[in-house]
């Protein structure tokens, strides 16, 4: 999984990627070819 400053660009990458928010990161997913897969940003800190 790459870890991205910008993930504006990578969800053009293929018609199924999808963004997902989880646990303060945003992720990029793609479940028809999971080679797509991103993530921004760092845990929360609490």
């Amino acid at each position: 999984m790459k870890v991205r400053n910008s993930l504006k660009s990578l969800k053009k990458r293929h018609k199924d990627c999808q963004i997902v928010r989880r646990r303060g990161r945003v992720y990029v997913i793609n479940k028809t070819n999971p080679r797509f897969k991103a993530r921004q940003g760092s845990a929360k800190k609490r």
